[in-house]
């Protein structure tokens, strides 16, 4: 079943217009351009994406593919209208077969990857791209709205491809909207009079979707030149019947470069006046992302109570449990006779 991923729609009522003033580092600014007919989010995360890479000492490969899912998920996340999770995760064949994204509304994130450290420092720096660290497999993309309600998921096939591309494709195919993501990781370094240089990730993202009033300005998904119907522009993969409007967006989100997106100098605002300031554009309220894990020593508890007692004594290490959260490694012991 195809998840209802919502589009970047800030028209509900509750979302005021941002004040003056930029956009706080990570947050996702939603906004419009009303005469494209274009609704979007910008992504500008800092210390929240930084202590996550950090935290588990991840390779710099490992660390840009995590955080582009971070921050597709943080866009992705901020746009769900009911309290929830939304969860992005892959199951691969690569180097990195296994990358969990965790969204929480409001504003909580947490993420996670697997990865074969060996098969990662082995590869050379040329070819330890995103796509090739993914390999083949699947991305789930996942809306949980609670035990009362009911689970949708809509899964991509993984085979070589980029988290820009693997988007584009979702939203081509199971919700239908024209859409277009720019993604971006970088290291921002720093040296403090007397100190040693020091380094922090940066990441940041921005995604625009065409949402017409009429649907039927909506054309087919795009498809590739070789197998596309007449109709279809060889040369660029534009379909004739295309709407003016989303070809000028698009191709302006498609002028954004990663130090752009990374810049610590460049607010959201700033960017968005880069790209839209012939048609004008407007921002609504920041959304802030919050490093947090959701992980307790009561959960946890309760999740070993589910496991036999046998499975228990195996677990047993001189009158201990120890368990670590993945994710955040916090780490909670148990005398063995609490659980």
């Amino acid at each position: 079943m195809s998840s209802p991923v919502p589009s970047s729609n800030p028209s509900d009522p509750a979302v005021k217009p941002a004040a003056i003033g930029p956009a706080p580092v990570d947050s996702v600014l939603p906004f419009s351009v009303s005469p494209l007919d274009v609704r979007g989010r910008v992504a500008l995360l800092g210390p929240a994406v930084d202590a996550i890479l950090k935290r588990h000492d991840y390779p710099k490969p490992v660390s840009r593919l995590l955080g582009e899912a971070i921050v597709l998920t943080a866009m992705l996340g901020t746009a769900l209208k009911f309290e929830g999770r939304f969860t992005l995760q892959t199951a691969t064949d690569g180097a990195v077969d296994m990358i969990v994204v965790d969204f929480e509304t409001p504003d909580r994130i947490r993420a996670y990857a697997r990865f074969d450290r060996d098969a990662v420092e082995a590869m050379p720096a040329s070819e330890a791209q995103p796509e090739r660290l993914l390999g083949q497999g699947h991305l789930a993309l996942t809306v949980d709205q609670g035990v009362h309600m009911q689970r949708y998921q809509g899964i991509v096939a993984l085979d070589g491809t980029t988290l820009e591309e693997v988007a584009h494709q979702y939203f081509a195919q199971s919700e239908q909207i024209p859409t277009r993501v720019r993604l971006a990781v970088g290291e921002v370094m720093s040296r403090q009079p007397g100190e040693a240089p020091s380094h922090a990730w940066r990441a940041g993202g921005v995604m625009v979707q065409f949402l017409p009033e009429a649907p039927d300005r909506i054309a087919h998904r795009d498809l590739a030149p070789g197998d596309a119907p007449g109709g279809l522009d060889d040369e660029d993969g534009i379909r004739e019947d295309e709407d003016d409007a989303w070809v000028e967006a698009r191709a302006l989100v498609d002028t954004v470069e990663d130090h752009e997106l990374t810049d610590p100098d460049l607010t959201p605002e700033r960017l968005l006046v880069r790209l839209f300031h012939e048609r004008g554009v407007r921002v609504y309220e920041p959304h802030p992302i919050h490093d947090r894990c959701r992980c307790s020593r009561e959960k946890v508890e309760s999740m070993l109570a589910q496991f036999s007692e046998e499975e228990k004594t195996d677990m047993t290490v001189d009158g201990e449990i120890v368990v670590t959260c993945e994710f955040c490694s916090s780490v909670y012991r148990f005398r063995a006779d609490e659980v």
